[in-house]
This record gives structure tokens, C-alpha cells and sequence, in this order.
């Protein structure tokens, strides 16, 4: 069994898996991906700790490999947010690189939500936007040209202003990682970068360039996200282009790429055609190894993602917590219907995924595509608690039950989880959601907050609060700089599970409102739909 490595062995309390039985930890007979009557099992190299989950009874159904069970009694009683998951010691700044309409504003707004997910603070800083405060009206490519010696003088004073922000930022607001976003074509601007952040600041510094040949690559983005940019409102899509173009021929005049001997003391990473070929300078610490790890991942097919909770189990009509129970007859009704609206739709590639437990199994066992077993997608472990009612944890713990209330995003139940521990077990999954086409994931609550509070860039102290209701289909749509979000509700009636935070720490009050509601629509025919479009901070 692996350690957690965020912990001394003796006292790690983080689990990587869920289960029904307290205290439970699993090893399974080999690691990685296996294959058992079909379905593909996948368990990622994650933390492990000394205690969690069972394996769920699912012999009547498609599982990996059998799991043996032991218990341990080390455990941190009463953890709550004792230490970050991620520290950084040093700011770090993120500079890009590149011509306009490389995709450069596409990696930096989702390389900061990915950072602010896994709980290090970041912030991008736009050139663009300094731009055009001062400017107000863009008239046409020629503010751009190299010889237009006001324009640059212009420029370089709206760089020199957004670098002081990033400084301010990094040195005033506990921020952690600044991502700044600009072209920086040019060896003179990446010098001024490199004094004023390492020679003046003292912070580490980060350069990734983005290098794209494929003009059908470029011309979509300049379609997508430029011509309906600020700097061309009003004007047609053909003049926009055009003038785009233009724009760029002017950056190509004075472009120096990054120069493994010239700027051999600069840490980068280079990017070709969004993905196709990456390649890493002198990458130093955590924070760099994790920002490459995360750039070679992510891509621009366009696809779309379907997330789904188990339907209604017996637990959730008892009102208890984790565990591993059948679904009720009402979750049955969902199974069918869940089968039902996917396989309509036809969905090309479609790969389902589901966690180990019985209640996603039986989900997702009518569904026609390939399926894949996670259990890094189980629900999180509630240790001690598991199985129990709310009303039952605040009789048997009620400090416990208070303290989760007050910052339930860093509180770990004893020998169970936090939700800062479940964003770390979910990291492998994003990274491989970043890679894949279309996927349906059938999965718990607290699973799917996660998940959700990526995709839409939800803060992190309101993550374990995103409401996932049951019976519903979560459709996301990757856009430029954001998602499209669309709740579908296939009609079937649940009770309601979501606990909202309450106005005071350790009360029932939140727990009452939703055991007494559910989840009912009184619309007819296959589903109701509603759309929500989160694509923030279109122009760049």
C-alpha cells in the first residue's frame, strides 16, 4: 500500500477511496487499469492512507479484480485545515509567449482555474485590457505596426503598469502564482519581464510559448474569440479577420521566439500546434512541474461532457451518508431513463465512467458504450460518520458536526476525507478529462462538486455547497475562455440531498429543509432542459 505524500505515515487520515465500512482500507491485487468481463477498471497512482473504503458486493455485475480488506487505527481526530495541500514558498509569474490568435489567453485562463482548484491562488493579468483602458477606441492593425513609435510607447507603459499589478498582487494579496498574459515577442520585453520579477521582485519566473503553423487553427480562433472581441464591435466578421490578419503580420516582423541559447537561464516550456509537440527548458519546483504536467494535457477538440449522480439509493431515501446501498425503486426508474436519453443521443466515441460502488453500477449497466471502473471517482469517504444520519452524527460527534459546518471545505472527517483531499484524489481524473472526447460520469455528489467547480471556476469556498441534484443529466460544453452548462432533469422524482450552509454552525435547520423536499418536475416528455452559459472574460 502506498502512503499519502502529503502526510508522515504514522498519522496520515487521508483516504483515496470510498466505501461503506469505517475504517476500511483496500489494496487491490495489481495496479493501473484492468479489464474484468469487459469493462476496463482504472485505479490511478493517488495518495493512499491507512484506512477508508470497502469494496462494494457487486458480483452480479461487470467489477475489476477481487479486494482484501484490513483495518488500521491511526487517524488525526478533529482535523480541520491543519495544513494546505499545496504551499507555495516562492510567487511564481507565468509569462506567455507567442503571436496573437495562438490559443496564449485559452491556456492562461484554464491554467488559472486549474491552479485555483488544486488551492493555489492565481490571477491572470491581461495586456489586452491595460490596452484598452488607455486607448478606449482600436481604430486598426497600424497601432501595432513596429515603427509606430507613440503606439509602442503606449505598449510598453501598459506592460510596465501590469507588471507593477503583478507585483502589488503577489506581494500585497497573498497571491501565489500571476499569469501574465501578453505576447512578449521580443528578447528587450522578456528582459524588462525578468528584472523587474527576479532581479527586483525576487519571485521565479515561468515562460510558456505557444507556436501554431495550422491556419485553419488560427483562422478558427480568430472567428471564435477575436472578431466578436471588443476591439471589433461593429465591425463585419470578413473586416475583422482581415484586420487581424494584418495585426499579425506586424508581430511576425519583430518576433523572437524563445532561444534555448540565448536565453538559456530563462525556465520555459514550448507548445506546437495545441499540443502536437511540447518542449521543456529548465523547469524547476512543484509549482513548474505541475503547470507542464497540466499544458501537455488539455487540447481544443470539441467535445462535450456528461455528468450524472447515481440514482436515488436507499441510503438517500434514509437520509444517511456514504455507505454502499442498492438503488431504490425510484433510482431504478432513473437507470432506465438515464439509458434511455443517452444511447438517443447518439454520441459519437462516448466512453462511460463510474466509480467502484454498487449505486453507480447499477446506474449505468443499460447505458450501450464502453465503461470504465474509478475508484478515484467514489464518494468521499466520511470515515467514522459513514452511514450515519446527520441528526445521528451531531448526537454521536457534536464538535464534529460543527466544525464541518464552519469550513467545510478543509474539514476531514476522522479517518475519512476532506473535500481538499477529494480535489486531490479527482487531479487524475481532470487530467484525463482534459484528454478524452465525449464522456458520460456517473458519480457521487461531493465527486461531481468538484468536478463541477472546475469546469464552471467556481471559487473554492463555495465548491461544497455547488447544488447536484439527483435524476438530472449536467451537460458541459468547453467554449473559448469558459464553459456552456445545460441541466437536463430526465422527470424521475428523488428526495432532495443538498445541504445548504447554515446560518448557524451545527444546526439541523439546512438538514430538515432537505429531507422534507423533492426533486419533482411537472413538465412532460423526455426532460427539462435549462442552460446556463459561464464563458467569462470573452475578450482578451
Amino acid at each position: 500500500m502506498l502512503n499519502c505524500n502529503r502526510h508522515p505515515a504514522e498519522d496520515c487520515a487521508c483516504e483515496a477511496e470510498d466505501a461503506p465500512v469505517a475504517a476500511a482500507a483496500v489494496e487491490t491485487s495489481s495496479p493501473g487499469a484492468s479489464v474484468s468481463n469487459g469493462v476496463m477498471s482504472r485505479e490511478p497512482h493517488l495518495p493512499d492512507s491507512p484506512q477508508g473504503h470497502s469494496q462494494p458486493n457487486t458480483s452480479h455485475l461487470p467489477t475489476p479484480e477481487s479486494t482484501t480488506r484490513k483495518f488500521s487505527s491511526t487517524t488525526k481526530p478533529f482535523p480541520v485545515g491543519e495544513e494546505r495541500v499545496n504551499h507555495v514558498r516562492t510567487p511564481h509569474v507565468v509569462v506567455m509567449v507567442g503571436l496573437p490568435a495562438r490559443g496564449k489567453t485559452y491556456m492562461a485562463k484554464k491554467l488559472t482555474r486549474y491552479l485555483n482548484w488544486i488551492g493555489i491562488k492565481t490571477k491572470v493579468f491581461n495586456l489586452g485590457e491595460y490596452r484598452r483602458r488607455v486607448t478606449k477606441l482600436y481604430k486598426n492593425h497600424n497601432f501595432f505596426r513596429f515603427d509606430n513609435s507613440e503606439a509602442m510607447q503606449v505598449r510598453q507603459q501598459c506592460a510596465i503598469n501590469a507588471l507593477q499589478d503583478v507585483c502589488h498582487w503577489l506581494k500585497t494579496d497573498s497571491g501565489e502564482v500571476a499569469v501574465f498574459d501578453a505576447t512578449n515577442t521580443t528578447l528587450e520585453r522578456r528582459k524588462l519581464i525578468h528584472r523587474i520579477v527576479v532581479e527586483e521582485m525576487g519571485c521565479k519566473l515561468f515562460y510558456v510559448e505557444s507556436i501554431c503553423e495550422d491556419q485553419s487553427l488560427i483562422e478558427s480562433n480568430i472567428m471564435e474569440v477575436k472578431v466578436n472581441g471588443p476591439d471589433y464591435k461593429g465591425i463585419s466578421a470578413e473586416e475583422a479577420l482581415q484586420d487581424f490578419l494584418l495585426r499579425i503580420e506586424h508581430y511576425k516582423r519583430q518576433y523572437q521566439p524563445l532561444d534555448e541559447e540565448k536565453e538559456d537561464h530563462l525556465s520555459f516550456m514550448k507548445i506546437y500546434n495545441t499540443g502536437e509537440k511540447v518542449v521543456v527548458h529548465k523547469h524547476e519546483g512543484h509549482v513548474q512541474a505541475r503547470i507542464v504536467y497540466y499544458l501537455m494535457n488539455i487540447h481544443v477538440t470539441t467535445r462535450s461532457i456528461y455528468l450524472s449522480r447515481h440514482g436515488e439509493s436507499m441510503h438517500n431515501v434514509e437520509g444517511r451518508i456514504g455507505g454502499d446501498s442498492d438503488l431504490s425503486n425510484r433510482g431504478l426508474q432513473y437507470r432506465d431513463e438515464l439509458a434511455g436519453y443517452i444511447n438517443s443521443q447518439n454520441i459519437p466515441n462516448l466512453r462511460v465512467w463510474t466509480s467502484w460502488l454498487k449505486r453507480t453500477l447499477q446506474t449505468a449497466n443499460k447505458i450501450e458504450a464502453p465503461q470504465e471502473r474509478w475508484k478515484a471517482l467514489n464518494e468521499i469517504d466520511a470515515g467514522v460518520c459513514e452511514e450515519l444520519t446527520y441528526a445521528e452524527i451531531k448526537e454521536k460527534y457534536p464538535a464534529d458536526f460543527e466544525a464541518r459546518d464552519r469550513d467545510k471545505l478543509t474539514y476531514r472527517y476522522p479517518r475519512g476525507e476532506s473535500y481538499e483531499d477529494l480535489i486531490a484524489r479527482l487531479e487524475p481524473v481532470i487530467m484525463e478529462l482534459e484528454r478524452q472526447s465525449n464522456v458520460l460520469v456517473v458519480a457521487h455528489q461531493a465527486v461531481l462538486r468538484c468536478l463541477l467547480a472546475y469546469f464552471m471556476d467556481k471559487p473554492l469556498d463555495t465548491l461544497p455547497y455547488v447544488q447536484v441534484p439527483l435524476h438530472t443529466v449536467i451537460k458541459l460544453t468547453p467554449v473559448a475562455y469558459g464553459c456552456n452548462v445545460e441541466y437536463i432533469d430526465l422527470q424521475i422524482p428523488s428526495v432532495n440531498t443538498h445541504r445548504s450552509k447554515p446560518k448557524i454552525p451545527g444546526s439541523l435547520d439546512a438538514v430538515a429543509s432537505a429531507a422534507n423536499s423533492c426533486n419533482t418536475t411537472a413538465n412532460s416528455g423526455v426532460g427539462h432542459t435549462s442552460s446556463v452559459l459561464d464563458n467569462r472574460a470573452l475578450s482578451s
